[in-house]
């Protein structure tokens, strides 16, 4: 059951900016706090952030406050401290992915994404894009993992330009229409969906 406050901004600020690993970011899966907070967090499709209904307007803010996001057992999003964690509310992903970098061509074409807080992804089998497909309208939905399940919605422009560098590949008796990066190959949709 969590316990309804108001954010202590300098608690999480302290934690996000010390006990950085080698990859800068806080150890948060080390922390396992009892206290779980309910506050009026949300994070929006466009990748920006809101607390009791008011966009936060800092970007520095919103960066710091993504290094110590993560993902639990229950599906849940949390802001993470070492003495408390404070639930999310996600409308679809913590990142929005919105520059694609392109390194070599074919199969060994490495795909690099940038995200809104600047965090830069190396898509590969450990940060991997998947593509959701609505069954009735069959619009597709593009993510690639930033880091601890946590994904990065790829934006429309982006996701054009990776249909732009697709190749078909065999799938049984259909063709794939995907992606390769980092010797890994990425479908983007359903064997035989083409993404015009």
């Amino acid at each position: 059951m969590g316990t309804r406050g108001t954010i202590n901004v300098n608690a999480l600020i302290a934690a996000a900016s010390k006990n950085a690993g080698n990859d800068g970011l806080p150890p948060v899966h080390l922390w396992h706090p009892e206290r779980c907070a309910d506050m009026d967090i949300e994070i929006l499709r466009d990748g920006r952030w809101r607390h009791d209904g008011q966009l936060i307007t800092r970007q520095s803010l919103v960066k710091l406050f993504s290094t110590i996001l993560r993902k639990d057992d229950d599906g849940s999003i949390y802001l993470v401290t070492p003495v408390e964690k404070v639930r999310v509310r996600v409308a679809c992903a913590p990142f929005v992915a919105i520059i694609l970098d392109v390194q070599g061509e074919g199969e060994t074409q490495v795909l690099f994404f940038t995200n809104n807080v600047g965090d830069v992804i190396k898509a590969g089998r450990d940060r991997p894009i998947r593509v959701e497909t609505d069954v009735v309208t069959q619009e597709p939905t593009p993510f690639v993992m930033v880091r601890h399940g946590l994904e990065a919605l790829i934006n429309r422009s982006v996701f054009y330009q990776l249909v732009g560098l697709s190749v078909e590949r065999r799938s049984g008796a259909d063709k794939q229409l995907g992606v390769w990066s980092d010797g890994e190959f990425f479908p983007l949709g359903p064997p035989g969906v083409h993404h015009d």
